[in-house]
């Protein structure tokens, strides 16, 4: 959805007591201040939009914002050399002479521009005249911001940063960031972006721009200001299911059989799986890349292995990329009506062999989504090839997307919404956007899923969950998968994965000589405490290069690392009713799967930046193990494009008997404000205090706050395989809480006509009462009649039969 805004309809001439004239307007005012055109506009009560421009009749259709302004309510006063704006949430003051505009919420200052901190220099875009545009800020000393997209460097607080946001590999660009004072700001503008903090300002500095164009937004807190994000740029839809079970894939599957077989192998074992990803070159030759179509001989029946996977109750996507080569169907079509860039991407040669052979260059070239015309044919021929042999979802590849060797003639690429340089950090919003866009026009019946690496803000609407690129694998790079996963989750985005244990593993197998990398001690605790982790991200998906990550290469049942991974894909689905929902939670109360403590505890300042925690969900409490404990830990660097730089410890552990059935211990920190159960012991500790928590290979210390309540659901091999009416309810007395549980058809958008359940479960702790409310809503398939059982931390537990009436149990 794409809307045009311009200068709103003037409705009122003003004349400020200093002499400036000013223009009241439907959204807000109209002014002239330091040589700039100024508008404030109020998209709502708590949302503003500031446009500063140098030109007259400013106006830019915005890829991100889908939101209309509404009428609001709103004052005009005047005062010395200040224009007010005041609405019922938010006040904006805008100085006549300097045009700095500063920002308050119930009388407390919230953010301003620096004086004399917007900036035009003038630029020549491919021919444009326009301008290099700057817009600088003034925050408190000691205020803490968060978001800018996903990033490497394990920081969480994004004071006293520098980054060059631009999409990568492993690096997100998202021109937002929000403050625990519970406001956020978003910069409108998708061409490469500098962020500075320092001492003396923040700022946003964007290479082409013909306005400063940011929205400001008060939420009160950090759900709130992602609910507003959310409002501003689109809501976030309902994934089914399965996509919350267990993933497995690699680089790569190199026939179906080997790939059917994998899906057999997991129900031999009887380990949960609900998908398996197809990687690339599926479609043959590098001449081919990404004809989305089975062209490889290795795969002569596909619709027999989409078959043969679904019969085994899982799932399959497949990997799309945003290029194409010169032998493929999008490709001609595509080139014969302008629709592809020249800059250098992947893969560059057409040769398979390692390293690329630039004497037969691929031919490999990027599309154009900017493209409305070019998006359609794009899902033409996946629809065609892939999606009507069954294919489940997409593993969006490279929608960043690749480009190597950047020179600024690049940048200079025209795209249909102007030079590449413009547009550039939008890429994956519309490419991601013209697949599911598409999908929703195909069918109703099938939820979108996407698997993708680059995100933009608003990417939230479009069904897609990202992961973190092409990390390597170190302890070093699982310790940042946590800030860099919440400060991608605070932009607005809920949707975060990594690749489990890393992408890049070959140092691991290269220094266990002759055995598989799977068996390297140093690789099985990393993965191990990795797998953990993502037990507790929106998708826990396995995957990574070098070394295999099925769950047999690790060893067998009865095995210490073996039966690690199996407890955490075991607790994954046993959590699927209450991650599930947790899921409605963030469609539709603008809710998050991963949660900075702050959210959650905004006045406990020990956890403003805190690294190695997270909530998942508003109940559980995750300190995952990122440190090694039992091996030599391995610092590895590594670069996308040329693969390995080893440093650090290099001891070979070829002959080292590891104990991984020894106990160690890991710090903990316990936020303030409540008391806190260990999930495993179910004692009750303080909050507000660090602790130190003993820890086996097989557990993570967990934590679930007073007052939770908890769904379990049954051991299952996949996660449809029972239905839910037995769910065990695990209750944690000490404060009233509540937790609605949420149940829908899981697969279709049936659930956006109204079509689904809740049930509310609620506690009171004066009376010692649980209370489950009457079901609310009902679907094709509901549950009429069940049973919960009830079960406390003293294990006391009772069973109740439900039957969608109103039932109370005192202990």
């Amino acid at each position: 959805m794409k809307i045009i805004y311009s200068l709103c309809t003037v409705l009122l001439f003003c004349l400020h007591s200093n002499g400036q004239k000013f223009q009241k307007t439907i959204q807000g005012i109209t002014t002239m201040a330091n040589g700039h055109n100024i508008e404030i506009q109020f998209y709502s009560p708590s949302i503003v939009r500031v446009i500063k421009s140098p030109v007259k009749n400013f106006s830019k259709e915005s890829l991100s914002v889908v939101l209309k302004p509404s009428k609001t309510a709103f004052s005009v006063k005047t005062s010395g050399n200040s224009i007010f704006l005041k609405s019922d949430q938010l006040s904006v003051s805008v100085n006549t002479v300097s045009g700095d505009v500063a920002f308050a919420a119930f009388e407390n200052e919230l953010l301003k521009e620096k004086p004399q901190g917007t900036n035009f220099e003038p630029f020549d875009d491919t021919g444009v005249k326009t301008f290099t545009v700057t817009q600088s800020f003034i925050l408190d000393k000691e205020e803490p911001i968060y978001g800018l997209g996903q990033h490497q460097r394990g920081d969480l607080n994004q004071r006293n940063q520098k980054y060059h946001l631009e999409q990568g590999n492993v690096d997100d660009a998202v021109t937002f960031f929000q403050s625990i004072k519970g406001y956020g700001l978003y910069w409108d503008n998708y061409s490469p972006t500098e962020f500075t903090d320092d001492s003396n300002q923040t700022s946003f500095k964007s290479i082409v721009g013909d306005a400063v164009d940011y929205y400001f937004m008060y939420g009160g807190n950090a759900d709130g200001v992602i609910g507003k994000m959310r409002e501003l740029t689109g809501q976030v839809p309902m994934f089914p299911l399965w996509t919350y079970g267990f993933w497995q894939s690699k680089e790569r599957y190199k026939s179906q059989n080997e790939l059917v077989e994998v899906v057999k192998k997991y129900r031999e074992l009887s380990v949960p799986l609900d998908g398996i990803i197809q990687d690339w070159q599926y479609w043959g030759n590098n001449y081919l890349w990404n004809a989305m179509e089975f062209l490889n001989p290795e795969y002569s029946d596909p619709k027999k292995m989409v078959d043969q996977v679904h019969d085994l109750n899982a799932h399959m996507i497949i990997s799309i990329w945003s290029s194409f080569g010169p032998q493929t169907k999008p490709y001609k079509e595509m080139d014969q009506k302008g629709m592809l860039f020249n800059i250098k991407t992947w893969p560059e040669s057409g040769s398979e062999i390692w390293p690329p052979n630039a004497d037969y260059p691929s031919g490999v070239r990027v599309y154009d989504p900017y493209n409305p015309e070019a998006r359609d044919i794009y899902w033409k021929y996946a629809n065609k090839g892939l999606f009507s042999q069954g294919i489940d979802g997409w593993w969006m590849d490279s929608t960043e997307p690749d480009h190597f060797e950047a020179k600024p003639a690049d940048y200079d690429t025209k795209t249909y919404l102007g030079s590449f340089r413009k547009v550039r950090n939008a890429y994956p919003l519309m490419t991601v956007g013209g697949v599911y866009e598409n999908q929703r026009k195909t069918t109703s019946e099938k939820r979108v899923f996407i698997l993708t690496r680059s995100a933009f803000a608003g990417q939230q609407r479009y069904g897609a969950n990202t992961w973190s690129g092409d990390t390597g694998s170190s302890w070093e790079t699982l310790r940042n998968q946590i800030p860099a996963g919440l400060n991608f989750t605070l932009t607005g985005i809920p949707h975060w994965n990594s690749d489990i244990g890393g992408f890049f593993a070959g140092a691991y197998k290269q220094e266990w000589k002759a055995k598989s990398g799977a068996q390297n001690p140093l690789y099985q605790e990393l993965n191990v405490r990795w797998i953990q982790f993502g037990t507790f991200n929106s998708m826990m998906r396995s995957h990574g290069t070098d070394v295999p990550r099925e769950i047999y290469n690790f060893g067998i049942k009865g095995e210490p690392i073996y039966d690690a991974i199996e407890k955490f894909i075991n607790l994954r689905y046993a959590l699927l009713p209450y991650i599930y929902s947790t899921s409605w939670e963030v469609t539709n109360k603008d809710s998050s799967f991963m949660r900075a403590l702050f959210m959650d505890f905004p006045t406990d300042k020990k956890g403003w930046d805190s690294k190695d925690e997270f909530m998942f969900g508003k109940s559980i409490l995750v300190a995952p193990v990122v440190h090694a404990q039992y091996t030599p830990e391995k610092i590895v660097k590594v670069n996308e494009s040329t693969g390995w730089e080893q440093q650090g410890d290099k001891k070979n552990t070829d002959k080292t008997t590891v104990d991984f059935r020894a106990e160690k211990s890991r710090n903990v920190y316990l936020p303030a404000g409540t008391n806190w159960y260990d999930f495993w012991t179910n004692e009750k500790i303080k909050g507000g205090q660090q602790i130190e928590r003993k820890t086996t290979i097989d557990m993570l210390p967990l934590y679930v706050r007073e007052g939770s309540i908890i769904p379990l659901g049954p051991k299952v091999q996949f996660a449809t395989q029972q239905k839910w009416d037995n769910l065990e309810i695990k209750v944690y007395p000490g404060k009233d809480g509540s937790f609605v549980l949420y149940e829908d058809e899981f697969d279709n958008y049936n659930y956006e006509k109204g079509l689904y359940c809740e049930i509310e479960f609620s506690w009171n702790e004066a009376s010692k009462m649980l209370t489950i409310s009457n079901r609310k809503g009902q679907y094709k398939g509901m549950l009429n009649s069940r049973k919960f059982t009830l079960v406390m931390p003293d294990g006391t537990t009772r069973i109740i039969n439900y039957n969608g009436k109103k039932v109370q149990e005192r202990f």
